[in-house]
């Protein structure tokens, strides 16, 4: 029985990742889960699978969380310190790492020193401190796994041939919900605007990205990191539908994709039971049914957050964590009525274009300029 902790169990990869646990319970095992604040749902998974840990990371709430919303089986512990113990214990063999943002960071750090298999839905992880999280991985003997559906789709594709043997890859995008329009349509946007996705139903910040394309920006970053490419190897293309998650093409010219429905239980299942494929509940698809797949450009002049994710990938050191928390400060201010939606992208610019850039930066360095990033976000102004 393999034992696996969620870090992030009540977002949306985090339930995700449970409702897979409960259709593997013969061979996985749920032996720890966390919240930041969201004490009673993680009560209810407690309840439900009866882990053996349970983490509210915002340790402000202990003297508000109530202990009989968790089964008695279950250790109750507060405190982002917590994260780390429950990531980097002995008894767990896979950590789902699915915190939103930053904050991810230090669970799926401590993960790796211990060594772990980790499943990594945070991408925030490798756009802030890639190089030194890649290095860390291979120094300790630890497993990264991707979860995100373009970078597990990515990983799949990558076994048909071999490294070398790689041309390119191109991630897919499905273009959000604001699809074909110009820059100037763009200037009215509103949140509510923003949050209704076309295909996915992710968390409000992973779907303000989407908007923006800053999601698929941090990807471009993502895949530099985890698959040890250069810029030139990577592209875009916007595909609608959302079938085919992303393209390996080979220096044949042939080019291999991963399709299936847009549903995140299939990238989760194969992170958690990689090497072996076994039966799951994502849904099929029906090839005896008639469809269409369109595939197109980026618009660059639209959505000028994806260039700032090439720019990023190509510079590498400090940057990918600055623009990282402006973003993240951005989308907050948007969602808060306090930055347009075009704003996003002009904060994360303006941030990231006047920070001390680093080109070999240390852990603490990249901490320290994440905090700086976030008070310059919050003080922009137009």
């Amino acid at each position: 029985m393999k034992q696996i902790a969620v870090l992030g169990s009540t977002g949306s990869i985090g339930t995700n990742c449970l409702d897979v646990l409960e259709s593997l319970s013969g061979s996985l095992q749920l032996a720890g889960i966390s919240a930041n604040h969201s004490w009673e749902l993680l009560g209810s998974q407690s309840r439900r699978f009866e882990p053996r840990w349970a983490v509210v990371a915002d340790a402000d709430l202990q003297n508000t969380v109530e202990r009989d919303a968790f089964s008695p089986k279950t250790e109750l512990l507060f405190g982002p310190e917590a994260i780390e113990r429950l990531a980097s214990a002995d008894e767990v063999d896979i950590v789902v790492a699915a915190i939103v943002g930053a904050a991810g960071l230090r669970g799926t750090w401590a993960a790796l020193e211990a060594g772990k298999r980790v499943a990594l839905a945070n991408k925030e992880t490798l756009i802030v401190a890639g190089p030194l999280v890649m290095e860390l991985a291979d120094r300790s003997g630890a497993t990264l796994l991707p979860v995100d559906s373009e970078h597990s789709a990515i990983f799949q594709a990558l076994q048909a041939g071999r490294r070398e043997e790689v041309r390119r890859v191109v991630l897919t995008a499905s273009g959000g919900p604001f699809r074909g329009r110009t820059a100037k349509q763009l200037d009215d946007v509103t949140p509510e605007m923003a949050l209704a996705h076309p295909t996915w139903d992710m968390g409000a910040k992973i779907t303000v990205d989407s908007a923006t394309m800053m999601n698929k920006a941090l990807e471009v970053i993502e895949a530099k990191w985890l698959f040890d490419l250069d810029v030139e190897q990577i592209e875009v293309v916007v595909h609608p539908q959302s079938i085919v998650h992303s393209l390996v093409e080979f220096v044949d010219g042939s080019v291999i994709a991963q399709m299936s429905p847009p549903d995140m239980k299939l990238p989760i299942q194969y992170a958690l039971t990689w090497p072996e494929r076994t039966a799951g509940i994502s849904p099929r698809l029906n090839w005896t049914d008639t469809m269409t797949m369109e595939f197109h450009p980026p618009d660059f002049d639209a959505f000028p957050a994806l260039k700032l994710g090439f720019e990023v990938a190509e510079r590498g050191g400090t940057c990918g964590a600055v623009l990282n928390a402006a973003n993240e400060v951005a989308v907050e201010r948007f969602l808060a009525g306090t930055l347009s939606f075009n704003d996003i992208p002009r904060v994360s610019r303006a941030v990231l274009d006047t920070h001390e850039f680093d080109s070999q930066p240390t852990l603490t360095g990249l901490l320290r300029l994440d905090e700086w990033a976030r008070k310059e976000a919050r003080r922009w102004t137009p």
